[in-house]
């Protein structure tokens, strides 16, 4: 399937600590930031992990997935979408889905990457 992949690695992150903290509010986030950029969710599980450690969520898509990882003891976060272009090009979609998520952790630096997968049919 031809689709993107986008990763980013967000490093000390601005946003108050609750966020990287907080299961049900990072879920929300994701849920609305999902539907904000135009993609379906078709489920979804997040972990919040014991004592101060992060939370790990997902949010599966009918175009594919969002992955988002927090780990508040290094102010950072790191997330992987991918959206297949199966029926319609989906980047725009997925970029917009990216600058949300940057926008909500507001780091101080990024480090992004863009695949390509697949061919064109």
């Amino acid at each position: 399937m031809h689709g993107l992949q986008l990763t980013g690695d967000l490093s000390d992150c601005r946003c108050p600590r609750e966020r990287l903290l907080d299961r049900d509010g990072l879920r929300r986030f994701c849920l609305d930031a999902v539907t904000g950029a135009g993609l379906t969710p078709v489920g979804d599980v997040f972990h919040r992990f014991d004592g101060a450690a992060g939370v790990t969520g997902a949010v599966l898509l009918a175009e594919s997935h969002l992955a988002v990882h927090t780990w508040p003891e290094r102010n950072a976060a790191t997330f992987d979408i991918y959206v297949c272009n199966f029926g319609s090009d989906n980047a725009a979609k997925a970029r917009a889905l990216e600058r949300l998520l940057i926008a909500h952790f507001a780091p101080e630096r990024v480090d992004s990457h863009a695949l390509t997968r697949g061919t064109a049919a």
